[in-house]
């Protein structure tokens, strides 16, 4: 059984392919088919994850074939929830931005942990052909009292994302020694465990890849926080961002790991590929893959040089060229950039996002936003709903995923309304694109 937060009257989803056996939402519970479709099916349905009703949306999340299987088939999404006081759609018709949010998990016995946090998630595919991105909340005692949440943003396709949604978090479960190492040890400690979770959840995967031949070049970025009452761990690979509002103020707290641009990060990523025996080109790993850091990929780490024999079948380069590269090292990795914060009283929220947002709100435009939001009606979800429709709104092509956790610490009653500087903002967008293009130019020159 799932228990569903906040629902109202029931609710009936009703698709197609399940309109034999639909499932039904009643009163705070959940009662599910006895089978799913074809490609949704090999998941009990006692695994299914959350039911979240909120005022904007609903939607019916079990396993995360299923999620899939509603944002993939476009005749499938374009469904409205049957609500007697509101109008949920929960799915944009035609070519617009297909939605899920509210996706957590709660351990039947999580009702204590860091009690004061308040959550949101929204999952919005956009105009993409497919869902790559997922997110995981999870509120239980495996911690000893630290919340997790984890944002992945997949790429060829969403093999790595499946996997890692469950596996990371048990390892990073197993390596910190239940939470223990959280609360006694210090933070070295807590950084050799975090690399080695992540280190161990991109092996299996890796092999999981290799033998099961489901979309083999995949792989996914993943940031990770864990939130305890005055302490934030964040563990991170990818071009995923957390940002933290101190009174207000935007504060990022994590780099983007791209082969590209002329900040510090970059530059080191750079080096790093080059070391190893690799180039760029375009702003590209071998020409391939715009992120430096992630899980899977395996042509870039165990099958590199398959990589490049196929790119001479394809014409991409010559024999003589491959006959002069020597590996000596993995081109993309999966080792975490990993921090710690303190959260002190002026800490009142935390957004952790994809790049789908973050390419097109900048981070001190998402905080106004989230406060905004929270001054103004006080519901995370909602708050977190409508940022991903600005990001939608202000052109973004790619999958949003983004958590907001609401610290409990703040009275948005009494904050002040801020205003949006729409020059500002236009400037910033400007200035952005500018350093990104002067960036890859700088890369390529330098390949030269």
């Amino acid at each position: 059984m799932v228990y569903m937060a906040g629902a109202g009257d029931s609710h009936f989803l009703s698709l197609e392919n399940l309109k034999s056996k639909p499932l039904k939402l009643v009163r705070g519970e959940a009662s599910f088919p006895e089978s799913y479709p074809s490609r949704c099916s090999g998941r009990n349905p006692s695994e299914a994850l959350l039911f979240v009703k909120t005022s904007t949306s609903l939607m019916a999340l079990s396993s995360p074939q299923l999620r899939r299987f509603l944002l993939n088939h476009r005749g499938y999404c374009n469904y409205e929830l049957n609500n007697k006081t509101t109008k949920n759609t929960v799915a944009v018709k035609g070519g617009g931005g297909r939605c899920c949010s509210a996706i957590a998990i709660d351990a039947p016995s999580s009702l204590t942990g860091v009690s004061s946090i308040r959550w949101g998630s929204s999952l919005v595919q956009g105009v993409r052909e497919e869902m790559e991105d997922d997110v995981i909340i999870v509120r239980s005692e495996d911690l000893a009292g630290f919340s997790y949440a984890a944002v992945f943003d997949g790429h060829a396709g969403f093999s790595s994302v499946k996997f890692l949604r469950n596996e990371l978090y048990k390892e990073c479960v197993a390596t910190l020694q239940g939470g223990l190492l959280l609360r006694e040890k210090g933070f070295d400690t807590v950084k050799k465990a975090l690399e080695e979770a992540f280190e161990s959840a991109d092996m299996k995967l890796l092999n999981w890849l290799e033998t099961s031949a489901e979309e083999m070049d995949s792989g996914s970025t993943a940031t990770v926080i864990l939130i305890g009452d005055d302490t934030l761990f964040i563990s991170h690979v990818g071009d995923s961002c957390v940002v933290l509002s101190r009174s207000g103020k935007a504060e990022v707290l994590t780099s983007s790991h791209r082969p590209y641009g002329s900040n510090k990060a970059s530059l080191q990523e750079i080096r790093r590929i080059r070391e190893a025996g690799g180039w760029i080109s375009n702003g590209r790993i071998c020409g391939d893959i715009a992120v430096s850091r992630a899980f899977g990929d395996m042509r870039f780490k165990t099958r590199k040089n398959e990589m490049l024999e196929k790119g001479v079948e394809e014409g991409r380069w010559s024999q003589k060229f491959i006959s002069r590269i020597q590996f000596t090292g993995d081109l993309v990795t999966a080792c975490p950039d990993v921090s710690q914060v303190a959260l002190e009283s002026d800490a009142e929220c935390v957004i952790l996002a994809s790049d789908g947002l973050w390419d097109y709100v900048n981070s001190s435009d998402a905080v106004d936003f989230v406060r905004n939001q929270l001054r103004e009606h006080g519901d995370v979800q909602r708050a977190c709903e409508a940022l991903a429709q600005t990001a939608l709104e202000r052109g973004s092509q790619d999958n949003i995923s983004i958590v907001v956790a609401d610290l409990g610490r703040t009275d948005w009653a009494s904050v002040p309304l801020r205003q949006q500087n729409l020059v500002y903002e236009l400037a910033q967008a400007l200035a952005t694109i500018g350093a990104v293009s002067i960036g890859i130019w700088m890369t390529s020159q330098l390949n030269l």
